[in-house]
């Protein structure tokens, strides 16, 4: 499993929105509503930064300290992922809860889809799956972060993605963690 040292060193912009100290997010409760533990790539990665976009292109979702039933909620309640299965167009994936099913942690501007097919029973193991807005679905043996680090590192192609993706010189944001 890679580190968010990684990541950082394949993408160097994300780096001026690396918090101080740890975010707090209170993974108990996050993963107590969802049902599920969480890979652990991706809970450091959650304590690391806010959400991210990237590029005004790539949204990286992760809980906000304060939000966790709300982070949980939407991984549960994933309205495009649903109506994707009522049409039969998820070519075998289903939504979570169901066994093996997808949960959602990042998305894009264009429509395309970053997921977790939460099998096997180890959330460490769980690959990526990404559904483009072609339609077109991949998966890949990877963690959400090797997955972000091989993208931006340029060893990972992600199929269906634009021409321009990734840019030559990616920007990133990071958003508030305020709660209103």
């Amino acid at each position: 499993m890679l580190r968010i040292e990684q990541l950082e060193a394949a993408l160097p912009a994300i780096r001026r929105w690396r918090a101080g100290s740890p975010r707090r997010v209170d993974w108990a409760a996050l993963e107590g509503g969802l049902g599920t533990a969480l890979p652990a790539d991706f809970r450091a990665l959650a304590e690391a930064y806010p959400v991210l976009v990237v590029d005004d292109f790539l949204v990286v979702s992760v809980p906000r300290p304060g939000a966790e039933a709300s982070w949980a909620s939407g991984a549960k309640e994933d309205e495009i992922l649903h109506d994707l299965c009522e049409m039969g167009d998820t070519e075998a994936y289903v939504p979570f809860p169901q066994p093996g099913g997808l949960i959602g942690w990042a998305h894009s501007n264009s429509g395309d889809s970053f997921y977790w097919r939460t099998s096997p029973a180890d959330p460490d193991a769980w690959p990526v799956v990404v559904r483009g807005v072609n339609g077109d679905w991949s998966e890949f043996p990877v963690g959400a972060v090797e997955f972000l680090a091989g993208v931006y590192g340029r060893t990972i192609d992600v199929p269906g993605m634009p021409r321009d993706f990734p840019s030559d010189d990616p920007k990133v944001w990071g958003l508030s963690d305020r709660i209103d």
